[in-house]
């Protein structure tokens, strides 16, 4: 099977996105873009917002490239160039309860130094993703999958491991 040279991935919080992305990147050599460092400028000091333009600047600049994926859970109208610019977008809708475990052991792998993060874990931020998790699985899933049919996108929808396997290997 011949790898599209443009994925975009979009997912809950938990969904596996990341995972995916870097699973992808790794095995087929596309380099791959968090939307949150497409928002956010990271410094040992503290994250900084990216104004609007500069946000939407560094977003064309990777969607103008050959090859990428981009990946996040960013699902406003600034992302829908990336979306209308992929060959193919990945949907992660995984089940809620899994995203929560997810969560959970992500938070706990962070406060042990396991696993690394390009924020500050925080007990705000734990209960945040909790809150955002739950949205997407309330109201921007299904917001999601009318766009993605609307506008008639090369979409798949991956629920569980052995479809991505499937899929891809």
């Amino acid at each position: 099977m011949k790898i599209p040279n443009r994925i975009h991935i979009i997912g809950s919080v938990g969904s596996g996105k990341t995972t995916l992305a870097r699973t992808l990147a790794n095995k087929y050599n596309i380099p791959y873009f968090e939307l949150d460092n497409v928002v956010w400028e990271r410094h040992k000091s503290g994250d900084i917002r990216r104004s609007d333009i500069d946000r939407d600047e560094n977003l064309e600049n990777i969607i103008h490239t050959e090859l990428w994926i981009i990946e996040g859970t960013h699902f406003q109208p600034w992302i829908y160039k990336s979306l209308k610019s992929a060959e193919l977008i990945i949907f992660l809708d995984t089940p809620y309860g899994l995203r929560r475990f997810r969560i959970i052991r992500r938070y706990i792998r962070q406060l042990i130094g396991v696993e690394s993060a390009n924020y500050t874990p925080s007990f705000s931020i734990f209960k945040a993703m909790f809150r955002w998790n739950k949205i997407f699985e309330k109201k921007s899933k299904s917001q999601i999958l009318e766009m993605l049919q609307e506008e008639k996108m090369n979409y798949i929808i991956f629920r569980n491991g052995k479809d991505i396997d499937h899929y891809f290997y």
